[in-house]
């Protein structure tokens, strides 16, 4: 073989492990933005739902696509496209109102038009109690974050929707408020941990639904400790095999 035969073979070789590397990325970039995207748990907000350490895949196609659905959120288009709105009870990422540029995770309780309000640590909606029964305590630091037995209440929404929320400071802040009611086009979100939860109730307000990302729906990794899944040697004490692979309700 002559050396300009090999100049080229090598030439082409490395061509054909950029184009290998390109068509990668835009495959990535594609199921990122129309089909999943990973989101890991930054915060308690969620507990007893979801803990810190909880890596999930996030489906893109649920409620439609707006430019949030891109990754930079890029002024492409307003509104959503092939939309449909999330049901009460959906467990929804979604950018921070005041700063899209941060990603939120709450469940969706209140939908337009909807009049929301807590009432000595019972959730109304539309003037309506919604049923709340003690099922019991947590005494597990890991998922409560506190070294105490904590309440458990079940919440069933109007639309049969059931889940645990946390009830760390009887007649807390967040237990009393006044009556919002959410305007058109928006949603009304709220953590499970209710008494450490910046939501709705607070400075994350009535959310838009052009800023919806996705809905939550597995978790297919969790490590507790604040570790990182890439520290593999912490993998025997600190991951959380029971919690791999569970839907997220």
């Amino acid at each position: 073989m002559s050396v300009a035969q090999k100049e080229a073979k090598k030439s082409g070789g490395l061509g054909e492990t950029f184009s290998v590397i390109i068509q990668a990325l835009l495959l990535a970039l594609v199921i990122r933005t129309f089909l999943f995207q990973p989101f890991s748990i930054p915060s308690g907000s969620m507990r007893p739902t979801l803990l810190e350490g909880d890596y999930l895949f996030v489906t893109k196609w649920a409620y439609g696509y707006s430019r949030h659905s891109f990754p930079f959120s890029p002024p492409l288009f307003s509104g959503r496209i092939f939309g449909s709105g999330p049901e009460r009870g959906d467990v929804v990422v979604f950018k921070f109102p005041p700063n899209p540029s941060i990603d939120y995770i709450k469940r969706v309780i209140g939908l337009p038009g909807d009049r929301i309000q807590m009432r000595q640590g019972q959730l109304f909606i539309n003037d309506q109690p919604v049923p709340r029964e003690k099922v019991g305590q947590i005494d597990n630091p890991d998922v409560t974050e506190v070294n105490r037995p904590v309440d458990v209440y079940k919440e069933t929404l109007p639309n049969g929707v059931s889940y645990d929320t946390l009830d760390l400071t009887p007649n807390g802040v967040g237990d009393d408020t006044r009556e919002f009611i959410v305007p058109a086009g928006h949603y009304f979100m709220m953590g499970d941990n209710r008494d450490n939860s910046t939501d709705s109730r607070f400075n994350v307000g009535y959310v838009p639904e052009e800023n919806l990302v996705g809905r939550a729906n597995i978790i297919f990794f969790s490590i507790a400790g604040g570790a990182s899944p890439l520290e593999i040697w912490k993998w025997p004490s600190l991951m959380r095999p029971s919690r791999l692979f569970n839907g997220v309700h």
